[in-house]
């Protein structure tokens, strides 16, 4: 974490933090699903993956098919949260020749005729530290910005770290989203509703994506508690793998996040086939939670 130990030492105010909560396109995506009582659905994909040329395409059919915020992973050679499809989707992807540079490419290619939808990109320090040390200090965040990126998920940077990259990323009108777990304390929850924005990813299942059951009754129990440190939408993810799973854990959260399930539907289509895999699967989900009673979402952070 070599990036955030060299950052300036000045801690932002509660007053520099607050507005960029209410600002950006996932600000505005959740307001207007609060207002329609919907909630957000978000796939995960890994850049280039299953094609290296593929994924603004598979970014607009998932969109086509319902998706409100798409979460693009980053590939990494490290990458210690992720289960095994995602693993091999990113080992695939890196010998395919795909950094961040081509992931940054891609999303301005996918702004160029979506300028509305926001794109949250995942993954680890290694490579947005090593971005910056081949570019400049501050590179990321720049091209980032430039290229339309709206989110940032980074499993590796926890939040008592990484309050001035939080500010540098509000600067430049980028959230920092935090994940948060079953084991999650109070005052981790505490922690991250102070630096985060956009939304916090509450991830369902102990260890690694793609694994266990999912206990869609404990996270029922579980969001209300981390809405009371976190005044943002909560999304849920890991485990989630069809319809019915996206519906139970859509009563309870603002967002409901797929992506090992997605990942396997793609990884041995032919090229033609991927996108509507894609579409195909997230449509049904997508009509699966438009079917859950709107009074429901009225309990989302943020209204």
């Amino acid at each position: 974490m070599t990036g955030i130990a060299a950052a300036p030492a000045r801690m932002p105010d509660d007053a520099a933090m607050a507005p960029s909560k209410r600002s950006g396109r996932i600000s505005a995506t959740f307001a207007r699903l609060r207002e329609q009582g919907r909630r957000a659905l978000i796939p995960y994909v890994t850049a280039g993956f299953p094609f290296a040329d593929i994924t603004p395409e598979l970014m607009h059919g998932m969109v086509a098919a319902g998706a409100d915020v798409i979460e693009l992973g980053v590939p990494f050679s490290d990458p210690m949260a992720d289960g095994p499809v995602i693993q091999q989707a990113g080992e695939a992807a890196l010998a395919l020749g795909i950094g961040l540079k081509q992931v940054l490419a891609m999303v301005a290619r996918f702004r160029e005729n979506d300028a509305s939808t926001p794109v949250v990109l995942m993954g680890y320090a290694n490579p947005i530290e090593r971005f910056d040390h081949v570019h400049g200090p501050g590179s990321f965040i720049q091209s980032a910005a430039a290229a339309g990126v709206d989110g940032i998920l980074v499993v590796d940077y926890p939040p008592e770290e990484c309050e001035q990259f939080a500010a540098d990323l509000r600067a430049a009108g980028i959230d920092l989203i935090f994940l948060l777990a079953p084991t999650s304390s109070e005052e981790r929850m505490a922690q991250v509703g102070r630096i985060a924005s956009g939304y916090v990813y509450y991830v369902s299942l102990k260890g690694v994506t793609g694994a266990g059951h999912l206990d869609t009754e404990a996270v029922g129990r579980m969001v209300p508690r981390i809405r009371q440190h976190v005044d943002l939408p909560v999304g849920v993810g890991f485990g989630i793998r069809n319809a019915q799973t996206a519906q139970a854990v859509g009563s309870a959260a603002d967002a409901v996040v797929i992506g090992t399930r997605l990942i396997q539907l793609i990884e041995q289509q032919p090229r033609d086939k991927v996108v509507g895999a894609a579409s195909g699967f997230l449509a049904e989900i997508r009509l699966a939670l438009d079917a859950l009673p709107a009074a429901t979402a009225k309990n989302a952070a943020g209204r």
